[in-house]
């Protein structure tokens, strides 16, 4: 198990330790994501008036609502992921099946090809009695 990493972040002004197994990077990230929502929603009309319970819940209801926008994306592409994946093995099901077919046109060919070789030697060899049955007569 990793060690449990601890960093200072600064969220609304305020300094605060923040610990966890992630990086220090990915702590800085999380607190400069609430930073920028903090900073987004004291912009919005009338937040100022809001009693401070009801701005934690703005806040809260704001960063909600980003997580359920990214984990539709996500699960979105993870959907699509699937198909293209489907998609793929469907195609490459198809492949071996073309080369299958491929193959057996290719083995066909070859025992046309050598029959037809063994009756153009046929011919001559026919042809040659023919001439031989010619020339005694």
């Amino acid at each position: 198990m990793s060690s449990k990493n601890k960093t200072e972040v600064l969220i609304d002004g305020k300094i605060y330790t923040m610990s966890g197994y992630e990086s220090e990077e990915y702590l800085q990230r999380v607190a400069t994501y609430l930073n920028n929502k903090i900073s987004e929603i004291k912009n919005m009309d009338g937040y100022h008036r809001l009693s401070s319970d009801l701005q934690a819940i703005l806040l809260n209801l704001n960063t909600a609502d980003d997580y359920f926008k990214a984990k539709k994306q996500a699960d979105n592409l993870e959907n699509e992921l699937a198909e293209k994946d489907k998609e793929l093995y469907e195609i490459k099901h198809e492949l071996i099946s073309e080369q299958i077919k491929l193959e057996s046109t290719e083995r066909a060919l070859a025992s046309l090809q050598e029959e037809a070789t063994d009756y153009q030697k046929r011919i001559v060899q026919l042809e040659t009695q023919l001439d031989n049955m010619k020339s005694r007569k």
